[in-house]
């Protein structure tokens, strides 16, 4: 019997509430950090995570998605004057990865019919469009100062693959009616051909994380601090699942949107992602002797931060699942079902319902990067996937 439940995993989940509004960092024993104080990305995970639990038809999970959607939008968070969220109530910077994950729980809360959510995701997809999209591109930038007037030199492919994730959903919650979501899922084939079919193709299935404001890569980047918990050194190897995994979602709204003839035929889309997957599993798993993959790999495929990542086999076994729900290939699942024993083996915890975060390549409990138990995105996910169809979002596949 698996260690691992929905139900307890949104129990732990709930403990996240906080009296004054939004949602906690959680720590090993399930406590709220308060010195953390509110980080509009677990504000907005948990959000989602609520509104995925509503759309499963259990009840009891209502207030808390109105309590993320109020936080969202009234809340400290949120820069009523100037527009945007800050990254936390200590960091006023307003960052791409941040707005990705208010839009997805925009578009969650949406799709829930919850109240809010519809105000919540028009203005979160505003921000969105008119600051990080750059049209020219095809892909969004990284970071403004707090009034909007200063734009970092860095470009990520972090917050663009929550950017496709985010537009996809937002483009279901919106529905075919919307003259919005034609162009949302345009803008994710677009990010999606560029990451995916250019520079992960192009580095035969290594890809790079971090590039100049002329998109030019920078394979050194953090080489001197690569354990960072959002730009690491080298290739990360849970990404290359995630991006595996979107292209299968993106894959589903086109087919089912046919935006045009070129688009319709889009068929690199299952390719790539059957080889980026490949790549990661082959690469990855147990690359030092011990079972697992690591947080990353140097560009000859050497583990550079050994230690392992509850979200990574999350993505890992998410993307296999999803890759045989597309394909049939028994061989898929039969990987989920063998890295997800894993995941119980390792790193669920019966004490809090969730999982640990992070781990020595030999099973012990660390904290290097993540320190305790942030939040249930990932591992709600993956649960939530399992025996789904594949739609452009969790959201739209559980409704």
């Amino acid at each position: 019997m698996d260690v691992t439940d929905l139900d307890r995993l949104l129990e732990f989940a709930a403990r996240s509430r906080l009296a004054e509004g939004g949602f906690g960092y959680l720590g090993d024993d399930g406590r709220v950090r308060p010195e953390r104080g509110q980080e509009t990305w677990i504000v907005a995970r948990m959000t989602h995570v609520f509104g995925l639990a509503r759309l499963t038809g259990r009840s009891g999970w209502d207030e808390l998605v109105r309590h993320g959607v109020e936080a969202l939008t009234a809340g400290p968070l949120h820069d009523g004057a100037r527009g945007g969220w800050y990254a936390s109530t200590a960091d006023d910077t307003k960052a791409a990865y941040v707005h990705a994950f208010v839009v997805l729980a925009g578009a969650t809360a949406t799709t829930a019919g919850a109240p809010g959510g519809r105000l919540l995701l028009d203005e979160a997809l505003d921000v969105w469009q008119n600051r990080f999209w750059d049209d020219a591109e095809g892909l969004a930038v990284e970071e403004w100062d707090a009034g909007w007037s200063r734009l970092s030199d860095y470009r990520g492919v972090n917050a663009n693959m929550h950017g496709v994730e985010a537009t996809l959903a937002a483009a279901d919650a919106l529905g075919d009616d919307d003259p919005r979501t034609e162009q949302l899922r345009r803008q994710a084939l677009r990010t999606t051909e560029r990451v995916v079919h250019g520079w992960a193709r192009e580095g035969d299935w290594r890809l790079p994380e971090h590039f100049t404001a002329e998109w030019q890569p920078l394979p050194d980047y953090n080489r001197a601090e690569p354990a960072h918990p959002f730009r690491p050194y080298g290739v990360t190897v849970g990404h290359q699942f995630e991006w595996a995994r979107l292209a299968l979602h993106l894959r589903a709204a086109l087919d089912r949107d046919r935006l045009s003839r070129a688009e319709d035929d889009a068929g690199w889309l299952l390719e790539d992602a059957t080889r980026l997957f490949a790549a990661a599993a082959s690469r990855g798993w147990a690359a030092d002797g011990h079972d697992g993959f690591p947080y990353t790999l140097d560009w000859d495929d050497r583990p550079v931060v050994a230690q392992r990542m509850h979200w990574v086999l999350c993505e890992a076994v998410a993307a296999a699942r999803t890759l045989a729900a597309v394909t049939g290939d028994a061989s898929y699942r039969r990987l989920a079902v063998r890295w997800w024993a894993h995941g119980e083996a390792r790193f669920a915890d019966p004490a809090t319902g969730s999982w640990h975060h992070e781990l020595t390549p030999e099973g012990a409990v660390a904290s290097g990067t993540w320190d305790g138990q942030p939040d249930a995105y990932h591992l709600a996910q993956a649960l939530l996937l399992d025996g789904r169809p594949v739609r452009g979002s969790v959201a739209a596949a559980l409704r």
